[in-house]
């Protein structure tokens, strides 16, 4: 199983980025995906995760200004952010549990390879 990430890149602040990651490979079912940040220094903290069929939670500080989002046709989670300010600059990883077979209930994590989002002042 491999998870691919897109979209990041240099924005201004009060700009809109967004972040694709497309999971493929041997998938029966994808559990939760979401979305992890690691800011130069800093552990790696939760932006946002959305379960198959739940709700999404975000993390207080990107609440309201992110949007996680869904495609299970295609296995892909995105991720919107508006209004980003400079303490968003990290490296994004997408994550997703998933099973991997039928007649297993095992759920294998998986983490995409991150990308680089800057947000200048």
């Amino acid at each position: 199983v491999q998870l691919q990430a897109f979209g990041g890149g240099l924005v201004q602040a009060g700009g809109s980025l967004r972040l694709s990651c497309a999971a493929s490979g041997s998938i029966f079912s994808i559990i939760s995906m979401g979305w992890y940040r690691q800011a130069p220094g800093k552990q790696r903290e939760l932006v946002a995760v959305i379960p198959s069929g739940g709700n999404a939670n975000y993390a207080d500080s990107v609440e309201g200004r992110f949007t996680i989002s869904r495609d299970n046709a295609n296995n892909t989670v995105y991720l919107q952010m508006n209004s980003l300010n400079p303490d968003d600059t990290a490296v994004y990883y997408c994550n997703a549990g998933i099973r991997k077979r039928a007649y297993s209930f095992t759920s294998y994590n998986y983490w995409g390879q991150g990308t680089q989002v800057t947000v200048s002042s």
